[in-house]
């Protein structure tokens, strides 16, 4: 009869204790909302040596069910110093919340309890919050900013262009209709030396030398060069030097009756060429120190880029 007692009392002391360590379960956070994940700790009395932790996850057997909670892991860990269970979850409904029976390492844990508060206050009436704000894409700035500035960018240059532009352009364009008819005479110097080569009439070969260059300076003074002679060419204080010994010696050949010799017309051409090659100069450094210097005529074409010999 003593020993039943001793027994009974016994059982009764290690319920109690095993109650207790359930009633002294905390939540990890102490407060938690619906949908938060969260974990019950349960401390338990020491064994007498460590032991390995026994883990249960979804994919056990003794995992424990309930619709309203959503349990990750539990953890038994068995130490010396102190076990303790882990009951890792998250709840969806608020409320005072019982976890179901749970199993493990043939002990039964029962009673267990935990807190879920809501996170609309239930003092006052459920109202959805407002509208997100929204999010700005990665390189959203870098494109306003820089559209921003590509139209500060062209306002400022239509204003200089209302200011500089049009003598600017004019300049260029008359850079490029000088380049143009010294091309077009060089051409037609390349194409005269060539044909002196090929045997070509030495005559017809003066003849469109000397039209051609009295276009080119037709074009390049404005003035009407074509049907000055050698000696109307004298009055240009500039250029008498060349252009009247010039056309003078060239008229000679072609009307002299005499035979016309292949040195005399290529001695012609590099006259020319040289010419050409100091008055380009000449002119390109004026139009650098004074671009309203020089003027070009208004004609567009010239008949020396159309001929050939």
């Amino acid at each position: 009869m003593k020993e039943k007692l001793i027994l009974f009392f016994l059982i009764l002391f290690i319920n109690s204790y095993f109650l207790f360590a359930q009633n002294s379960a905390y939540l990890i956070p102490r407060q938690i909302f619906v949908g938060d994940k969260a974990a019950l700790v349960l401390p338990l009395p020491a064994v007498s040596q460590n032991k390995t932790d026994i883990i249960l996850t979804p994919q056990s057997d003794y995992m424990p069910k309930d619709p309203n909670i959503d349990f990750h892991r539990v953890i038994l860990e068995q130490r010396t110093a102190g076990s303790r269970l882990l009951i890792e979850f998250t709840a969806f409904v608020p409320g005072v919340i019982e976890l179901p029976v749970i199993e493990i390492e043939g002990e039964y844990f029962t009673g267990l309890t935990i807190t879920v508060n809501s996170i609309i206050d239930e003092s006052s009436s459920p109202v959805l919050s407002g509208a997100a704000s929204t999010l700005a894409i990665p390189g959203t700035a870098f494109m306003i900013y820089g559209f921003l500035t590509i139209i500060i960018a062209f306002f400022l240059l239509i204003i200089l262009f209302l200011f500089k532009g049009r003598s600017l352009f004019n300049d260029t364009m008359e850079k490029l209709k000088r380049r143009r008819f010294f091309n077009s005479i060089y051409k037609t110097e390349k194409k005269l030396r060539k044909a002196v080569l090929k045997g070509v009439d030495k005559r017809i070969i003066l003849d469109k030398l000397s039209d051609e260059f009295r276009i080119f300076l037709s074009f390049l003074t404005g003035n009407n060069c074509r049907a000055m002679t050698a000696r109307e060419f004298e009055q240009d204080d500039n250029n008498s030097i060349f252009l009247s010994p010039f056309f003078r010696s060239c008229d000679n050949l072609r009307f002299s009756g005499t035979d016309i010799q292949s040195e005399n017309i290529t001695r012609l051409l590099d006259d020319l060429l040289r010419f050409l090659f100091e008055l380009e100069n000449k002119q390109a450094a004026v139009l650098t120190a004074n671009p309203e210097g020089v003027k070009l005529p208004v004609q567009e074409t010239s008949a020396a880029e159309g001929n050939t010999v």
